[in-house]
């Protein structure tokens, strides 16, 4: 019997968590603290104002103008999307796409090849089957010959064509999840609308991915707490201080069921079709942006902490991998990289 694990339905792709306890040190008098729900998840935002003439409905309406827009092009919940509509074309034509969707989809190819296709914007329909989909809690063992029909629409390499300014299916049914990618990039729209505005020091938070920029209310920067991977444990297990970058964690904790004593997350690795298998539980990243931060975050949970530091390395990235320590049901080891280790707070 399948024993499903924490039924939330926040993304297609399962980040059913926040995984970054939000460790701002006490604001000042100036800043302002917002949240709502977004892209099937929700938004934190802090926001100082040294100015002072930023109100709450202010920063309400800048944040929420700057999400309708990301949502009305990546959104997979919305069907009236502009990618929700492509999914919907069963040709192989060309289509001619937004310069937002365009840059998140270049984006989305350029992870996928550094990530030796680890990163993969269309393998949601191995998620769905194996019942991590929007409004589905992890409880559907598929069958072998289920996987392999799921796979032959999956694969970004031989589904899609990305260009400059189009997209094209090589597969008419194959259709493109950007959850992985969509929260990240819709932070760093945020983002791009409070420094429009002239504000300096925030954070933004949509769904665990983040970005943060100059100083807290203290004048610190923004230290930030990563989860331990452990869902009955919402302890922490490092912390670090963060000014203008993009951070994300992925972990396989949140979002999972157990069978016949096997364990089965929503993690899906792109090459085999089924749940990761290794040990490391959570991947941690930090760059320069909110949108790759996101993409690499999955990417690094799906190779592993030992293919994945290499990667990591190769790329500029800090990162931290924490791993269930061997024979333990509750033990962690964490290893970090070299860029990393400077952000520790």
């Amino acid at each position: 019997m399948a024993v499903p694990k924490n039924k939330f339905a926040f993304s297609r792709r399962g980040f059913m968590l926040l995984p970054l306890g939000l460790m701002a040190c006490k604001p000042g008098p100036a800043a302002i603290e917002i949240s709502g729900a977004t892209m099937g998840t929700t938004y934190n935002v802090t926001a100082v104002d040294q100015a002072g003439k930023l109100g709450t409905s202010d920063l309400r309406q800048m944040v929420e103008a700057a999400l309708a827009e990301v949502n009305s092009q990546m959104s997979n919940w919305d069907s009236t999307s502009e990618i929700s509509r492509f999914n919907a074309r069963r040709t192989t034509d060309a289509v001619s796409v937004s310069p937002e969707l365009a840059y998140v989809m270049n984006a989305a190819r350029d992870v996928h090849a550094a990530s030796g296709g680890q990163f993969d914007v269309t393998v949601g329909t191995l998620i769905d089957l194996w019942g991590f989909g929007a409004g589905k809690g992890g409880e559907h063992m598929p069958s072998a010959a289920a996987i392999e029909t799921a796979l032959a629409s999956a694969g970004q390499e031989k589904t899609l064509q990305i260009g400059a300014e189009t997209l094209r299916k090589t597969r008419p049914a194959a259709e493109v999840y950007l959850s992985a990618i969509g929260k990240g990039y819709g932070v760093d729209r945020v983002a791009r609308a409070l420094q429009s505005a002239g504000l300096k020091d925030f954070m933004i938070e949509i769904g665990g991915d983040l970005y943060t920029a100059g100083v807290n209310g203290d004048g610190m920067r923004w230290r930030i707490g990563i989860e331990t991977p452990d869902a009955l444990d919402r302890g922490l297990q490092a912390v670090v201080g963060v000014s203008d970058l993009g951070m994300a964690t992925s972990g396989d904790y949140r979002n999972y069921f157990e069978k016949d004593g096997a364990r089965y997350s929503h993690i899906i690795d792109p090459g085999t079709g089924r749940p990761i298998t290794h040990n490391t539980a959570s991947a941690t990243v930090l760059t320069g942006n909110a949108m790759l931060a996101d993409a690499w975050a999955t990417a690094m949970l799906i190779m592993g902490r030992e293919k994945g530091m290499q990667v990591a390395e190769a790329q500029n990235l800090a990162v931290l991998f924490v791993e269930r320590a061997e024979g333990s049901q509750t033990g962690f080891v964490t290893t970090k990289n070299a860029r990393f280790t400077e952000l520790m707070a």
